[in-house]
């Protein structure tokens, strides 16, 4: 009877073998060296910028499926701005940071050119509205961090949105309806 039993096992061990293998990597964001910026025009003449020093989140690459996620949440909370704009960005007018104090963007469909990734499809949400929003990264390199040889990933994000599409309609024509926000990040391997 014993007997048996071994070539079932052989055949499973065998089996378990030739199954395939995920070659997922995580990358926790780094927040010392993650921040987003964004960008406005202001009457047409020029472009004012402001940043959310506070990001945090993973990305997960499986370059050999040229698969892979991100989630990112932004502290709106932290955001950065000339002081005279501070308070009225984060006012119920514009970002509202004291009903929604964090904004995320979530993809499970990241765009690979051959085993690099170029861009992101997925979901921004803002002021409780979630839309469709498409990144482009302009660039994304990885390899080992120079003083600890952990693997790590890091670059820069681009997208364009309206921010009226977000529920965000004050003082258009002042300040423009198209935001650019760029996410430079740096992630280590878990």
């Amino acid at each position: 009877m014993q007997f048996g039993y071994i070539p079932a096992a052989v055949a499973l061990a065998a089996a378990l073998a030739a199954a395939p293998t995920f070659a997922q990597e995580v990358y926790v964001l780094d927040a010392r060296h993650t921040v987003s910026t964004f960008e406005v025009t202001h009457m047409g003449f020029s472009q004012q910028r402001g940043s959310f020093p506070l990001n945090s989140g993973k990305v997960t690459l499986d370059r050999a499926a040229k698969k892979g996620t991100i989630d990112v949440s932004i502290a709106a909370t932290s955001l950065a701005i000339s002081p005279a704009l501070l308070n009225l960005v984060k006012s119920e007018e514009f970002l509202n940071v004291e009903k929604f104090p964090t904004m995320t963007y979530k993809s499970a469909d990241i765009v690979f050119d051959g085993e690099n990734p170029i861009g992101a499809n997925g979901d921004f949400t803002m002021l409780g509205v979630t839309k469709p929003v498409a990144l482009k990264f302009t660039t994304f390199k990885c390899g080992p961090n120079p003083f600890n040889k952990r693997p790590m990933c890091g670059g820069e994000a681009t997208t364009m949105f309206k921010r009226t599409d977000f529920g965000m309609k004050a003082a258009l024509g002042a300040a423009s309806d198209e935001v650019k926000i760029t996410i430079a990040f740096e992630g280590a391997k878990e």
